[in-house]
């Protein structure tokens, strides 16, 4: 699935706005696959783990495919990520 400049953009606001699982999951994908620049397997297991946490079961099995080709420093850092995404602006 390819995403425009346009939905990418969309999906990020949206997530700003609401933070709902079909956002943060597509945010996880365009990171996964580098549709908005360069791949960022941190940045798309954060996305994908925000998703998980709003019951998203296809985010739970793309971070755990996406876990096993990073770092245990690589998920450290996501789940950091992760955290402070979710103490700062949603609740």
């Amino acid at each position: 699935m390819a995403f425009t400049d346009s939905e990418i953009a969309e999906a990020h606001e949206a997530v700003r706005r609401e933070g709902d699982s079909d956002n943060l999951y597509k945010l996880g994908l365009i990171y996964s696959t580098g549709q908005g620049g360069a791949v960022d397997y941190v940045q798309a297991h954060m996305w994908f783990n925000l998703a998980a946490v709003r019951g998203s079961e296809a985010a739970k099995e793309c971070r755990r495919e996406l876990s096993e080709m990073m770092s245990k420093d690589e998920i450290a850092q996501a789940q950091r990520s992760a955290r402070e995404w979710l103490s700062v602006k949603h609740h």
